[in-house]
């Protein structure tokens, strides 16, 4: 598998270099140089598989003869161990849910099939691998799971003062091992800031083996596609063909694994990008001008990003035609206020505990269903569970949220973290004198 840099289709890589060095030296962002395309008969009869045997057609599809088929086995097997599964509410209206991996929420997939691609990839290398991380919520706990004890690696996660909730900062903070964590006075696009400045620092480089857990990496961004098509296979088995996916968007990696898939071949009808008030891209694919902006708090913290990386990915698959895109995909921004009334609409109407991210998604889908009136089904992300969320609901709602037992046994235990102002100058020395 080879790869380029959406800044230079002359910069190619192999997919061990793009997976350790996560951004290209000219600041793009690797994508593959040709999106295969799955055969017809596995895309008809998707419902004939297991999600596990989705997972490893599609990495594999995407991976080539990188990793042997027997290890790419063993790493999907391992890391994809739990399920995914969609749930119908109402008549043309079903969850997808994506939170019942180990840190509870959709970037299990990610983190795990990552932290096992590069404990494959170096295992000849005796040097340790940093991965570093920015998180608005709950990428860091994902990665944190997902690389805890992993051997020969060493990961820091950098999320921002006060916006992160507190079950998601004991996720990130408690772990110990491999697992550190440095609390920023600033913002989530503060602490991306951060990261990308890190890979982009000579010294840095020279010194220390960096890497990305972001969705900046490739390797994250492969995994997040195997359940596109489960979910897909899922509705076959009920004689459904024709799909949207609400997305609840932050950095654009979730949306932008759909796109991708949609791209190999998956044949979704559309996809919404369902945005809280950080509104960049509703605001670009309204009026064709990319403006973004700082970041701005929010309930659905994980989707606090003014300014996303993974846009210029979606943008590159389709070649930067905006009409083209525009065939594809919608968007709709929504407040706290529309979070909170939907948190209780989704309650009262179907019995159904969802959390702020989800909460969007379902406004965007019942926003394009009433726009966009037809004969399909409406399929929107749950990507976190909400009991990390609980200040977010009133008690009515709060008391029928099940606690699962993993967030039970963080509570009492003792944190560990590193405050720091944004500035690299200090993270710099932070992770120099901390080796």
């Amino acid at each position: 598998m080879q790869l380029y840099s959406t800044n230079n289709r002359d910069l190619r890589v192999s997919f061990k270099e793009a997976v350790f060095n996560s951004l290209p030296v000219d600041k793009g962002l690797y994508m593959p140089e040709a999106i295969p395309q799955l055969g017809a008969y596995f895309i008809k009869n998707l419902q004939q598989y297991s999600l596990q045997d989705i997972a490893f057609t599609v990495a594999k599809a995407l991976v080539g003869d990188d990793i042997p088929e027997a290890e790419l086995r063993k790493i999907v097997e391992d890391a994809i161990d739990f399920e995914a599964p969609v749930r119908p509410l109402d008549s043309g209206l079903a969850v997808l849910e994506l939170f019942h991996g180990p840190s509870l929420a959709f970037k299990d997939f990610g983190a795990r099939f990552m932290s096992r691609v590069m404990a494959f990839l170096s295992a000849d290398d005796d040097r340790i691998l940093d991965v570093l991380v920015a998180t608005s919520g709950d990428t860091g706990g994902a990665v944190a799971l997902g690389f805890l004890g992993v051997p020969g690696t060493r990961v820091t996660i950098l999320y921002p003062k006060g916006k992160v909730s507190p079950v998601q900062e004991l996720q990130l903070t408690t772990n110990g091992q491999n697992i550190r964590a440095i609390e920023v006075d600033g913002t989530f696009d503060d602490c991306q800031a951060l990261v990308k400045e890190a890979f982009n620092d000579p010294s840095l480089k020279s010194t220390l083996r960096l890497t990305s857990a972001n969705s900046i990496n490739i390797a994250r961004l492969i995994p997040q596609t195997f359940y596109y098509f489960h979910a897909y296979a899922q509705l076959l088995t009920q004689g459904i063909k024709d799909v949207v996916f609400s997305v609840p968007s932050g950095n654009f990696g979730n949306i932008g694994a759909g796109l991708l898939a949609y791209k190999m071949g998956l044949p979704v009808k559309r996809f919404i990008a369902a945005t809280n008030v950080n509104d960049t891209v509703p605001r670009f694919l309204d009026t064709g001008c990319y403006e973004p902006q700082p970041s701005i708090q929010t309930l659905a913290n994980a989707m606090d990003v003014g300014n996303p990386s993974n846009w210029v990915r979606i943008m590159d698959l389709f070649g930067h035609d905006n009409q083209m895109l525009k065939q594809v995909v919608t968007s709709y921004a929504f407040t706290d206020t529309d979070t909170r009334l939907a948190i209780q609409a989704i309650f009262d109407r179907y019995h159904y505990v969802a959390c702020p991210h989800t909460a969007i998604a379902w406004l965007a889908a019942e926003a394009y269903c009433q726009q966009f009136p037809g004969e399909y089904a409406a399929i929107f992300l749950s990507t976190a569970h909400p009991c990390k969320f609980p200040e977010v609901f009133p008690q009515e709602i709060a008391a029928r949220i099940v606690v699962p037992r993993q967030v039970q046994l963080l509570e009492g235990r003792h944190k560990e973290v590193v405050e720091l102002d944004v500035d690299f100058k200090a993270f710099k020395s932070y992770l120099l004198s901390n080796p």
